[in-house]
């Protein structure tokens, strides 16, 4: 397999070994790829850097992501997010309940973050057929229920 172009990378406070394993544990069809430690240099140590960082390389939907455990500088906002393009109203409930458990927050119109301040946009599939459709009708009243749901409910924008 050829090498992921762009790969996204999570900077998180710390530990990521236990990060890749919460992530792993939502998308099973995941995997850990690599995972390192390494000492922090005395200049970063000086900066305010920790004695030291982690980085690991997991996979999950067939995309590459990169861990950076190296403190706590920088944080997740929602001006990045990921979509989870879900088959069917099931699929939307597993992720919503898995992602908003032990810490995370429900957002609306199909918006949540997960324990670490992650955005994800969880979405099913027939909803772009929906707020897309040729018939006006159709598209209004999917895009105006939207905007009163948190979690995706496929049959109330139907």
């Amino acid at each position: 397999m050829d090498k992921q172009k762009i790969t996204p990378c999570l900077w998180v406070e710390k530990d990521a070994r236990a990060v890749v394993d919460y992530y792993l544990s939502i998308f099973r069809d995941g995997k850990l790829k690599e995972y390192h430690r390494y000492d922090n240099s005395p200049e970063a140590k000086e900066i305010g850097g920790q004695d030291s960082f982690e980085t690991a390389v997991m996979e999950i939907g067939g995309v590459e992501f990169s861990i950076l455990a190296a403190g706590p500088f920088f944080q997740f906002n929602e001006s990045i997010s990921f979509v989870i393009n879900c088959k069917n109203q099931e699929e939307v409930d597993y992720y919503w309940e898995a992602l908003t458990a032990d810490g995370g927050e429900e957002g609306s119109c199909g918006w949540l973050k997960d324990k670490y301040g992650l955005s994800w946009q969880v979405v099913p599939e027939e909803y772009y057929a929906l707020i897309n459709s040729p018939d006006p009708v159709v598209r209004e009243k999917a895009m105006r229920n939207t905007m009163h749901q948190k979690k995706i409910i496929l049959f109330e924008l139907q």
